[in-house]
């Protein structure tokens, strides 16, 4: 059941949002509803239990805070196949 939401927001934002929806072909409330959806979802419940390959690789790993991945991820990216 759907129900109607009041925001208030700045001008320009609900523009520019506006503008996105429509670029994406959606309706700006199918967005936020989509977004709200995402940040509301529920962690995983302790009965889903990760593949024990992934588990025991869990933790293994601890990055520097400074560590960028994206970057990382790019340059070894561009190391292999340039």
């Amino acid at each position: 059941m759907n129900t109607k939401l009041t925001l208030t927001l700045e001008k320009e934002i609900i523009e520019r949002a506006k503008k996105y929806a429509k670029g994406e072909k959606r309706s700006l409330s199918d967005i936020i509803e989509n977004y709200l959806k995402l940040i509301t979802k529920k962690q995983k419940s302790k009965s889903e239990k990760l593949n024990p390959a992934v588990a025991s690789l869990k933790g293994s790993f601890k990055a520097p805070k400074n560590f960028d991945y994206k970057k990382e991820l790019e340059a070894r990216l561009e190391k292999k196949y340039l």
